[in-house]
């Protein structure tokens, strides 16, 4: 079995998320606690969220009308594909309930910084269209606040003032290595926790939720640590920890530093890419015979179709377990779960690549300049 390695940059091996939770100190979001939050995204209703600090602390500030606020931030790289969506509609469906700021910031320098190959030119054009597919999704543009390091005149000064609050040894000790790459990647910590903390920086002390991969939590420790220093004195950020979407082939996520088709379904994917990826790369959870699949049923839990249903594409839970218990019982086909699973995945795409067409006329309406 390959070793698990899980940092804010690489994830592979094996994951085991109750092995996670122990090893950073974080706390299962609770069942009552999902209940109680009720009609809200499969994300975080099915618990796919399923770690936190303090969310429940967050939520009840919501709930009381208080001031709260959302983060979520987006590397960004060519295209967008699945599995960058999550955090997104989790910020989208907590914005929609609450009625919240949501803050993105984008950051272009990490990606120029980390990826050696990626010119200065590129970083900023990836940027800009990822914005694109991120207005597509249908954030409230009076309450939705995109920003790009590279542009907003705030992101040194707020960094700078965090920097001096973070030492180097603190920095490595929590990232490793990889930081020592380039100066810039070793100033980079900083600027992730400005982003964290923006909200509070432009609004004032207050609760903001902040829903990441389990992987990028070590970013919200080290922020968590200095934000209640009084050269700042704000608020410790909440978090909500997603576990990962899987690639097409089941591994353990959906990434883009594997970008051959059987690994990525893409935003840009027309209905006839999506159709040949799923049924020719898609691991099933289904028999090797019809004969055996019809007797011993398959695995619903293991096949990649029905996981992509579970945590994105199939909002009603009575229907899902309906397709649940009909492929395990074999008397749903593991070429008919494919068939269900690319038609949601095209229904989805269908809009949101028509609502990208018209995102540009949206941008000044979203960017915090």
């Amino acid at each position: 079995m390959k070793k698990e390695v899980i940092t804010p940059w690489e994830i592979s091996g094996e994951i085991n998320y109750s092995k996670l939770k122990e090893q950073f100190g974080t706390q299962l979001i609770p069942e009552n606690l999902r209940k109680k939050i009720g009609d809200i995204h499969p994300l975080i209703r099915r618990g796919i969220y399923f770690s936190h600090r303090n969310f429940d602390s967050w939520l009840k500030d919501a709930e009381s009308g208080k001031k709260v606020s959302i983060l979520t931030g987006r590397g960004p790289s060519e295209k967008m594909h699945l599995g960058h969506l999550m955090p997104f509609l989790a910020a989208k469906s907590l914005q929609e309930k609450y009625n919240c700021n949501v803050y993105i910031p984008i950051s272009e320098d990490e990606k120029f910084f980390v990826k050696k190959s990626l010119s200065f030119d590129k970083a900023k054009e990836f940027a800009d269209e990822n914005i694109l597919d991120l207005i597509a999704l249908g954030f409230k543009p009076s309450k939705t606040f995109i920003i790009k390091d590279f542009s907003y005149p705030k992101v040194y000064e707020y960094s700078s003032k965090i920097a001096k609050l973070i030492t180097y040894s603190e920095a490595k000790a929590v990232f490793g290595l990889k930081p020592e790459s380039n100066v810039g990647w070793s100033f980079y910590p900083a600027v992730q926790a400005f982003h964290i903390l923006m909200p509070q920086f432009i609004e004032g002390p207050h609760k903001t939720l902040v829903p990441v991969g389990i992987d990028q939590d070590p970013f919200i420790r080290l922020t968590r640590d200095i934000s209640e220093h009084s050269t700042i004195n704000l608020n410790k950020p909440c978090a909500i920890h997603s576990k990962f979407l899987p690639s097409l082939k089941g591994s353990t996520k959906m990434s883009s530093s594997d970008e051959s088709e059987a690994n990525l379904i893409y935003l840009s994917d027309s209905p006839s890419e999506v159709k040949r990826k799923i049924n020719k790369y898609a691991f099933s959870g289904g028999r090797d015979t019809l004969e055996e699949h019809r007797k011993k049923g398959g695995n619903p839990d293991v096949d990649i179709p029905f996981q992509y249903l579970k945590m994105l594409f199939e909002p009603d839970d009575k229907k899902l377990e309906e397709i649940y218990n009909k492929y395990k019982s074999g008397e749903l086909l593991s070429g008919e779960l494919k068939k269900i699973t690319i038609g949601k995945i095209n229904s989805f795409l269908k809009e949101h690549q028509m609502k990208r067409k018209s995102s540009k006329k949206q941008l000044k309406k979203f960017m915090l300049s």
